[in-house]
């Protein structure tokens, strides 16, 4: 399966494909959840929450 299948599954809010989205993007949302030298969880969780918005919203 290609990313813009992937996509569009993930915009008709298929669970797996939401997930395998989100993997695929977790190291980037983790990185830039650091705040000076430190993980921040409640930035991470609101990134991922913008992040899967974003996913839905996106227009292909």
């Amino acid at each position: 399966m290609d990313f813009k299948e992937l996509l569009i599954l993930a915009k008709a809010n298929h669970s797996k494909a939401l997930e395998t989205i989100l993997s695929m993007y977790r190291p980037l949302l983790m990185k830039e959840a650091v705040v000076n030298g430190t993980f921040d969880e409640d930035l991470f969780q609101e990134l991922c929450i913008v992040f899967l918005r974003c996913v839905r919203n996106f227009r292909i």
